[in-house]
Parts: structure tokens; sequence; C-alpha cells
């Protein structure tokens, strides 16, 4: 029997909708071939499919009125992680799959992120990253810890994230072609965009919506920046649906 293999996502606050959710299930079932089990952790799971395994939110336990800056997401390193077992992939609710995802299981190592699309000082994405669930413990337990400190020197979860691993060896990162920046790879230029659509480009699997446009933005041609004009994306329709 092959090993058990999870996709987990989270949903907290107002920002994104259940159809977040829901939509990201089905472009997971239409890429996967592998049986899995989705995982939502989430403080609201109405309107969820009942496809997707809805659990309570871990608590991060911040200090009062400390800003969130995705700091949540490192609760999916705790121990246990509820029943949660074996290798899981955690996806972002704004991401778009546009490609198998099979091969994000293949790969030896004991933990893989995106490399950064702008910072060449080794800092990852966590828009997608694989872990074995539990086997990370010692970050959650660390942040805990030292969250003055690290509030300091690190902007985010995600450079905290990078630094640590990356000081313990432990942190690989996805083929550059796997996941890729709507904003970056898409899109054909600040100017381009004014005249050309954005595409698909060749090998990739996901596409990453950091900061604005979200997908329902970019299928409606709403950049979200004065100086970012994007003409309709309709291709996202194909993919980002239940």
């Amino acid at each position: 029997m092959s090993e058990q293999i999870n996709i987990l996502c989270m949903k907290w606050g107002s920002k994104y909708g259940p159809e977040y959710v829901n939509k990201l299930y089905g472009m997971v079932s239409r890429n996967l071939s592998r049986p899995f089990r989705f995982v939502c952790l989430t403080d609201n799971k109405e309107g969820i499919h009942p496809e997707v395994d809805c659990l309570p939110l871990p608590e991060l336990d911040l200090p009062p009125g400390a800003p969130e800056r995705g700091w949540n997401k490192l609760t999916t390193f705790i121990d246990p992680l509820f029943d949660v077992e074996g290798k899981t992939l955690f996806l972002d609710l704004d991401v778009v799959i546009v490609g198998g995802l099979d091969c994000f299981f293949n790969l030896e190592g004991d933990f893989y992120i995106i490399r950064d699309f702008v910072r060449k000082d080794g800092t990852g994405n966590s828009s997608v990253y694989l872990f074995r669930a539990g086997a990370h413990a010692d970050i959650i337990e660390y942040f805990r810890k030292n969250f003055a400190d690290i509030q300091k020197k690190h902007r985010n979860e995600q450079e905290f994230l990078s630094h640590y691993l990356l000081s313990r060896k432990q942190l690989e990162y996805w083929p550059s072609e796997w996941c890729r920046s709507f904003k970056y790879d898409c899109l054909p230029g600040v100017v381009g965009s004014w005249f050309s659509e954005s595409k698909v480009p060749e090998n990739a699997r996901v596409i990453i919506f950091h900061g604005n446009p979200n997908p329902d933005d970019a299928i409606c041609g709403v950049s979200g920046k004065w100086y970012r004009r994007v003409l309709p994306a309709r291709w996202i329709e194909d993919h980002w649906r239940e």
C-alpha cells in the first residue's frame, strides 16, 4: 500500500471565502492521480464542501496586537497535527493549478519550497511547500520562544521559515518551472501587458498569485495597481473551478 499523502490549506478571517477552498479542492482532484486526503485548517467551515476535511485552526498564541503577517501558517508544524500523518503538500488558497501534482511527491528531500521570485538570499515563497507532518515541531517551538527577536529580523513567516531551515541545511527548492508567478512569469512585462494577454509558462504546474491581483481579479482584467494593466485572463477560468 502506498503512503498516505495530504494536501493542506488554511483559511482564517474574511479575506477568502469558502469558494477558494472548494476550487482548490477541485483543481487538486483533477491534477493528482494518487489517493489523497484534503485538509483545511480553518476558523469557519461554513460553505466548504464535505469532501474537505475541516480541522480547527491551531492557536499560535501571538502577543496581543502583534501583526499577523502569515505567522499562522507556522502552526502547520505542530506535532501532532491532529491526525494528519505522512507527506503533506501545503497550498495557499489563491494559487491556480495548471498541471499535474504527482511530481511534487516524488522528490527526495526533507523540506521543499518555492525559491522567492524577487529575493536572491535564499528566501522561499511559502505558497507551495512540502514537509512530513509532525517532523518539524522544532520550528513552531523556536518561534514561540523567540517571537520578539524573530519579529525584529523577519518581515513575515516565509522569511523566518526559510532562514531557520537554511541554517539547519534542511531546505530545498522546487524546480523553477513548476511554480511560476502570475505577475513575473505569465504577464508580458509592464508595457507588453497593455497589448498582450497573459499565458501559462511551459511546464508550469502551479501559478502563484502573490500580492495583487488575485485569480478572480485577473480573470476580469483588474490588476490592483494603477501602473500594471492586466488584460482579462480567461484561461484562469479553465483551471480555477470546483
